[in-house]
């Protein structure tokens, strides 16, 4: 699974009968196998009340996930990636930030503390356009 589905999951919780599609990000799917992959003829639709992305549940509030999580509290996940990924439960090692600086499409990744910002905000991009709820201040 990509780091970036670990997220979500963490957020979102799981749902029994995933389809083969997990998350969009930029107008691109990622799936299980954590690849790349071409969007289905007529391309996806975007994320409603009523229809989501990847079986993810639609209006999750992100923030309110976040904070209710164990240990969050000690955390400044509102802003720090290596925080936000401690809360979820994943090593926030360089080369984890790396390969989820790439399923985000960032291919430059160098670990400066300006990349870990806006690598946060796509994080938080990229839920909000998987159905969560994600307050502005923490977007683009």
């Amino acid at each position: 699974m990509s780091i970036f589905g670990k997220i979500k999951d963490a957020i979102f919780g799981k749902k029994k009968d995933k389809p083969d599609v997990e998350i969009i990000v930029d107008g691109k799917t990622v799936g299980k196998d954590g690849q790349y992959h071409a969007p289905p003829a007529g391309g996806m639709p975007p994320p409603t009340a009523t229809t989501t992305n990847g079986g993810v549940m639609a209006d999750v509030d992100v923030e309110e996930q976040l904070a209710a999580m164990p240990g969050a509290k000690n955390l400044n996940w509102r802003t720090s990636i290596v925080d936000l990924m401690k809360l979820v439960g994943i090593d926030p090692s360089y080369e984890n930030r790396k390969e989820l600086a790439r399923e985000l499409g960032d291919t430059d990744y160098s670990g400066k503390a300006e990349e870990n910002i806006a690598l946060h905000r796509a994080v938080m991009n990229g839920l909000a356009k998987n159905g969560g709820k994600v307050p502005a201040s923490m977007l683009d």
